[in-house]
């Protein structure tokens, strides 16, 4: 399947947000390529009036320069997780006996849906003028569905940093079109235990290193996790193993086993913190911490936050998991997710996203930031 810039063409008046969401989902965009969407989203920008567009890699920025006071950044991520075998991909519109109306099909949820309505924002944006009460980025970035290193976001913040100046950001993932305020902060350690080599029929003379993480599974087991309010929102955290390895043969008894555990933490505490309360759980134990990234604080009592909240109508609810608002609260720009789809189908072989969503954050969205335009009933 190709693409070519055609494929997300914004000036066409008969493509509405849903099927612009199933034609970005049939651009493929597994993580490392992204290219061919990122074109196409970049030539759909770049046929837009007023808008100063960058790409960076596989990163597309574009933004008005209307030298208005406050400015508001939209971000999402052009990539997904690996396709099915065989591929769920067209995407297929059905009825789902709970969902409804629905659009079927990796991307769909997570979060091309999302990026739908901000290429559909750009076009309203772009048509409002000089008459935008604010000034708007819009982002669209690669490699988000994997190590954080290679992340489109993280490269953009160190290459171009003033790319992602904002008074305030959305980051449209998946969220049932619900303000989420925040997010968990993520660790992932190895606890590892040691013991000695032997033939598994003299076992006596060894000893087995996967019997001695028999604790570290019963401190994991017996572990409650706490319940932190921030900023008026219960951040719920966790810590998990989500991995064991150890063991060379059938016939041997381990000298070595690692148990991988997960802490997701609030935003109360940095990754240092984090870490430290880790390390207190096992203590006795090695421990090695192989990933870390800071949670964010949700920021919802901020001017810009709370305006946007207001026109929601929704009730925050906290964000359990990492997301990229992290990197924003860490830039200094206060940032919240929402965004159309259900996360429990997020990855799922029957990803799926409602269409009413859709169309809901689109019409939020541009009461919000083009109000008294006439393009908030475009």
């Amino acid at each position: 399947m190709t693409a070519s810039p055609t494929a997300l063409d914004l000036a066409d008046p008969a493509i509405d947000v849903v099927e612009l969401t199933r034609r970005v989902c049939d651009i493929p965009s597994v993580s490392g390529d992204e290219r061919a969407l990122a074109d196409a989203v970049e030539a759909a920008l770049r046929a837009l009036p007023g808008l100063e567009v960058v790409r960076d890699g596989d990163a597309v920025v574009a933004r008005t320069a209307l030298g208005r006071a406050e400015r508001v950044l939209l971000a999402g991520h052009l990539d997904t997780v690996p396709l099915t075998d065989p591929p769920n991909l067209p995407v297929r519109r059905e009825q789902h006996p709970v969902d409804g109306d629905v659009l079927v099909g990796r991307g769909t949820c997570d979060m091309k849906g999302g990026v739908a309505v901000q290429l559909a924002l750009a076009r309203r944006v772009a048509a409002a003028g000089p008459a935008a009460p604010r000034d708007v980025t819009f982002v669209f970035y690669d490699h988000e569905e994997v190590e954080a290193a290679r992340n489109g976001l993280g490269r953009l913040a160190r290459n171009a940093p003033h790319l992602l100046a904002a008074d305030f950001a959305v980051l449209l993932e998946p969220s049932s079109a619900v303000v989420e305020g925040g997010c968990n902060g993520t660790l992932r350690a190895e606890v590892t235990t040691t013991g000695k080599a032997a033939h598994s029929a003299r076992a006596w003379r060894g000893s087995n290193a996967i019997h001695a993480a028999a604790p570290v599974l019963a401190r994991l087991a017996a572990y409650q996790p706490r319940e932190v309010e921030v900023e008026g929102l219960v951040f719920r955290e966790g810590l998990n193993a989500v991995a064991v390895s150890g063991g060379i043969a059938g016939n041997v008894i381990p000298d070595r086993c690692v148990v991988t555990v997960n802490y997701r933490f609030a935003p109360a505490v940095d990754s240092a913190g984090a870490e430290a309360h880790v390390r207190e759980v096992f203590e006795g134990f090695e421990v090695a911490v192989t990933d870390a990234a800071d949670g964010a604080v949700p920021g919802l009592h901020l001017p810009a936050a709370a305006d946007f909240v207001r026109r929601t109508g929704t009730q925050p609810l906290p964000k359990y998991g990492w997301t990229d608002v992290a990197r924003f609260s860490a830039l200094g720009v206060p940032a919240v997710n929402y965004g159309p789809g259900d996360n429990a189908t997020a990855h799922a072989d029957d990803e799926r996203c409602r269409t009413a969503e859709v169309e809901q954050c689109l019409r939020v969205l541009t009461g919000w930031l083009l109000e008294g335009t006439g393009q908030e009933d475009a």
